[in-house]
């Protein structure tokens, strides 16, 4: 029995071990794009929500602060991207978004932080299988460049409110 124990304990700490190399080299190499807004939490989850309604949403928790989306087909993008590149078109390619929206303080003001994650994932031939590639991270920049704009807009239109409230309860 101490035999058996000893070799499904080795086994274990190779399969974790495995497990780990492969997180490992996913956190050194990929940087999530991530940014800090000078928002609300409720602001920027509504900045979200408008931002990501013209993705097919799987999944969506104000109260844990993410969405998810389901799989979305871009073989048409990646195969243009890579049109003049050294590789072969791809059979296939899918990806799927992972926004998280965490609450924050900086000082005594509220902000709040969102992170994009993309999963690609591309297929060269039915043998292959699926693999996973490496974003290029410009879809995710812009839905954080997008939000930025939303945000701004939303700030100075409360500013401009918070203006004539002022003027017109001076005026009275």
């Amino acid at each position: 029995m101490n035999v058996n124990c000893l070799t499904l304990l080795l086994l274990l700490s190779l399969a974790s071990c495995a497990s780990y190399e492969k997180f490992k080299q996913i956190t050194q190499d990929i940087e999530i794009p991530s940014k800090i807004y000078k928002a609300d939490y409720n602001q920027t989850w509504q900045a979200v929500i408008q931002v990501m309604k013209r993705y097919d949403i799987a999944q969506q928790n104000q109260e844990a602060g993410y969405i998810k989306t389901r799989w979305i087909d871009n073989t048409l993008q990646v195969n243009f991207a890579d049109s003049f590149g050294s590789n072969d078109a791809v059979k296939a390619a899918k990806f799927k978004l992972v926004v998280n929206v965490v609450k924050a303080y900086r000082g005594k003001y509220e902000v709040a932080k969102v992170s994009v994650y993309k999963r690609q994932l591309i297929e060269q031939d039915f043998l292959q299988g699926w693999k996973e590639i490496r974003s290029d991270a410009i879809l995710e920049k812009t839905i954080l460049y997008r939000l930025d704009r939303i945000i701004t807009i939303d700030n100075k239109l409360r500013a401009i409110d918070k203006a004539k409230e002022k003027e017109q309860l001076e005026s009275f």
